[in-house]
């Protein structure tokens, strides 16, 4: 029996670190074959070039595409989704996968869920079925009325994503293949300092010491205020005189602002116990969620990842707005008072929370493999209400 072929597309290293268990479970699966794509930021060195990751990790990239537009703006993320669905159909129809498996809700993913749809080659889709008000909201909702086959998080994403119209039998809550990272990393005894510090700039401090864990991205419906917002973030952190990682964004639209932010309270405030990562290994994120008195920020992995560790986690804003969390997580706004308060409430938590597997066990990926192997291929779709 010939092997199903299954392309999986990594756009940056949230992609990858969301996707990496699965890509181990179908390159082990004696029916699959794993077509690997890199693209987007995952292979520009200001985001640190996740590619090379990726291949340390011994995965060999079929293709590579270079689809994104410098300036991450609306306008240079609108035009890097049209060039990527320039590019990607050519390297379709080179590998001709059996399906194409997209991750969560970045430009990227939208871009890799047209080129297979018009393409007809049946669509897998991880993570759908989530709110979080915004504009990735509507890109997941819209990726999993292409997709033909789907595997959300949690039960709460499963049951949208049904009543949304798709078919309950091609909707299976296999968990998030991150938190399948998060298990087996949580066993490390790995020396973080030695991990750590080397890869970014700014003031050092031993990881066995208390600190704050920031990780903030722009948000894209609020483009224009990424500055303003990391600013009062990183005012609001310095005043617990904690020392604090601080990671830097993601490629949005408004990456830059956020950026800008960083380097601007780095200028003015040298004396900040901060120190400033570009990239981690996700092994190392990991470890640094188990150990920190807090993650502040915006970032999922508060929400994903800290609810399965019990990280004590401060969610700012709008960007994972209604998404189910746990109670390591408190919400407040983008206001210097109101983060302050949150941060103390964590603080005086004085440590990590019960687990909560609200998005998965930590077998996520041999499910999804189990599943890519054996599901009925098709592009056919129909609602069902």
């Amino acid at each position: 029996m010939n092997k199903r072929k299954i392309c999986i597309v990594v756009g940056s290293r949230a992609n990858y670190s969301s996707i990496k268990s699965v890509m181990q479970a179908v390159k082990d699966h004696p029916d699959l074959e794993l077509q690997l794509v890199v693209g987007a930021s995952a292979i520009l060195d200001r985001y640190g070039n996740v590619a090379d990751l990726i291949e340390r990790d011994g995965f060999k990239a079929a293709a590579r595409v270079f689809m994104l537009v410098e300036g991450e703006t609306p306008t240079t993320m609108a035009k890097s989704t049209g060039l990527g669905l320039i590019e990607l159909p050519m390297i379709f129809e080179s590998l001709a996968p059996d399906v194409v498996l997209t991750v969560g809700d970045r430009f990227e993913t939208m871009a890799t869920t047209l080129a297979a749809a018009y393409m007809n080659i049946p669509l897998a889709h991880t993570m759908g079925g989530e709110v979080s008000g915004n504009i990735d909201e509507n890109i997941r909702h819209a990726i999993s009325k292409f997709a033909n086959i789907h595997f959300p998080a949690c039960e709460d994403a499963r049951q949208r994503i049904i009543r949304m119209g798709e078919n309950p039998d091609s909707v299976h809550n296999t968990g998030c293949p991150r938190i399948d990272l998060v298990a087996e990393y949580l066993q490390s005894d790995r020396c973080l300092d030695e991990a750590l510090f080397g890869e970014g700039v700014g003031i050092k401090f031993t990881t066995d010491e208390d600190f704050i864990l920031v990780s903030q991205h722009p948000v894209t419906g609020e483009y224009g205020c990424g500055e303003t917002q990391i600013g009062t973030t990183l005012r609001a952190v310095r005043d617990t005189g904690l020392p604090a990682i601080v990671l830097w964004p993601n490629a949005d639209a408004g990456s830059e602002d956020v950026a800008r932010g960083i380097r601007k309270f780095r200028e003015r405030d040298p004396d900040a116990p901060f120190y400033y990562v570009k990239n981690l290994p996700i092994e190392v994120y990991v470890l640094l969620m188990a150990r920190t008195r807090c993650l502040v920020g915006n970032s999922s992995s508060a929400i994903r990842e800290g609810a399965f560790i019990g990280t004590p986690s401060v969610n700012i804003g709008t960007r994972q707005t209604a998404r189910q969390h746990g109670r390591n997580v408190i919400n407040c706004d983008y206001n210097a008072t109101a983060i302050a308060d949150a941060i103390a409430d964590r603080l005086a938590l004085r440590g990590r929370l019960p687990s909560e597997p609200i998005y998965g066990d930590g077998k996520a990926g041999p499910r999804i493999a189990h599943l890519l192997a054996t599901e009925p291929l098709t592009t056919a779709k129909m609602m069902t209400y």
